[in-house]
């Protein structure tokens, strides 16, 4: 289902004072059509809390918010009054097609930015950093990389948590039996069932997952880690720099304001709907240095030198 919506400014605004030329929009596919058409497509998950998935239907979360504050940027940059957002929402099976086919202009989910996913399409500055876990039930007293050996253990069609699995399962010879799942919650579900022993994902979407279930008491997600750090980032047409260098001005300008300290408390520190839970996840300092300065951070860990 597409839900159509009228930008609003929010408490959280900024301004952006940049104006796009007339050359940048002839020469940018997606800013011509959005300055012809006034309509934006953001693509959303349905239930990745705390950053993009839906309460009572409307798509909502940190990811949702920042795409947001970029298009609120772009109406300004291009002299509109409002730009409409067309809602798509997207899994991560079928993210990149919808990218690449221009169904999505802003893919605004949970998207690992790495190096064989650049080949792909183009990311923003990275808003998020997280490493890989899993979840497994309290009573099962799992924590290390070696309790998974001999077990079921699932994680989500399309991934790279899938490729992070299978390389451990190869490297450490842990004869563990490979699951996939068509989405988290099913994967979650099979670990609340004992169908599975574990759950492979990034570690903030798991601590979703655990706040948002009926006794987080009962699941424990794992101190050992299955890969390093890695940032998220809003995803775009691969085809398209002129776009990715404007989204990345909007939120640059963003970052540089108040506002990104306000909107990270709204998800992080502060109830999240629909369940009020409070994830109680302050600002690391790895990541505020991004905001700091998300120029040097591409430069320092993304640059092509660096795959």
């Amino acid at each position: 289902m597409h839900w159509l919506a009228v930008l609003m400014v929010g408490t959280l605004s900024w301004q952006s004072s940049a104006v796009a030329s007339n050359a940048q929009i002839d020469n940018s596919p997606t800013l011509a059509r959005i300055a012809s058409t006034g309509e934006i497509s953001i693509g959303h998950r349905t239930s990745e809390i705390p950053f993009s998935y839906e309460v009572d239907g409307q798509p909502t979360g940190y990811a949702v918010d920042l795409c947001l504050q970029v298009v609120e940027g772009l109406q300004d940059a291009l002299g509109l009054t409002d730009i409409r957002v067309n809602y798509v929402p997207v899994t991560p099976a079928n993210r990149f097609i919808l990218v690449r086919n221009g169904d999505v202009d802003i893919e605004c989910g949970v998207t690992t930015n790495t190096a064989e996913r650049r080949r792909q399409a183009a990311f923003s500055y990275p808003n998020f950093l997280t490493a890989t876990r899993y979840v497994s039930l309290a009573e099962q007293k799992m924590d290390s990389v070696q309790d998974l050996a001999g077990r079921s253990v699932v994680s989500t069609t399309g991934t790279i948590n899938i490729g992070q699995l299978n390389e451990l399962n190869r490297t450490e010879e842990l004869n563990i039996a490979v699951m996939l799942s068509r989405n988290h919650e099913e994967a979650f579900a099979m670990v609340a069932s004992g169908q599975a022993s574990a759950f492979v994902m990034d570690e903030i979407l798991l601590a979703g997952l655990v706040s948002s279930a009926s006794d987080p008491a009962a699941f424990h997600i794992s101190q050992a880690t299955l890969s390093s750090a890695e940032p998220y980032g809003l995803m775009m047409p691969a085809d398209d720099p002129i776009f990715v260098e404007w989204v990345n001005q909007q939120l640059s300008t963003f970052y540089q304001s108040e506002g990104i300290q306000a909107l990270y408390d709204k998800w992080f520190l502060q109830p999240v709907p629909p369940d009020n839970r409070v994830l109680n996840l302050p600002l690391a300092p790895a990541l505020a240095a991004i905001f700091a300065n998300p120029e040097q951070y591409l430069q320092q860990n993304l640059a092509p030198h660096a795959e």
